[in-house]
């Protein structure tokens, strides 16, 4: 099974002092790695982590380490992240929300591992909703 994931699971698993901690600590252990990502996912990270007190050190390491793989390529993806935008603007919707919606598409298989309750409203492929790993 492959893993997407999201910012508020990635901040959980570094920051001791989210209410989400352990959960995401959980589930992160029984889930195979790696866990696929986006960069504007990891820009997200590193600027919430900042704001905590925290830098982007474990960020990565857990790239380095295997645990993380970018795996969208914006410019081959730019259409249908441009086209899930203009779909969700009353939401609305991040380019990072975006990216992990069309990732979804792409690994059809792999649930959204999120803490993010607009999972539930997003849908892939326009009617599809997302596998989602969430609390």
């Amino acid at each position: 099974m492959t893993v997407v994931v999201d910012t508020g699971v990635l901040v959980a698993l570094i920051d001791p002092d989210t209410r989400e901690h352990a959960w995401a600590r959980e589930e992160a252990a029984r889930l195979p790695v790696p866990f696929l990502t986006s960069e504007a996912i990891l820009t997200e990270t590193a600027f919430v982590l900042a704001r905590d007190g925290f830098d982007a050190d474990e960020l990565f390491a857990m790239a380095e380490s295997g645990v993380l793989i970018v795996s969208l390529d914006f410019n081959a993806e730019r259409q249908h992240l441009r086209a899930l935008m203009r779909t969700y603007r009353n939401v609305p919707m991040s380019f990072a929300d975006a990216c992990l919606v069309r990732m979804s598409e792409l690994w059809p298989d792999a649930p959204v591992f999120t803490l993010d309750s607009d999972f539930r409203v997003y849908r892939r492929n326009k009617r599809q909703s997302l596998p989602l790993i969430c609390p």
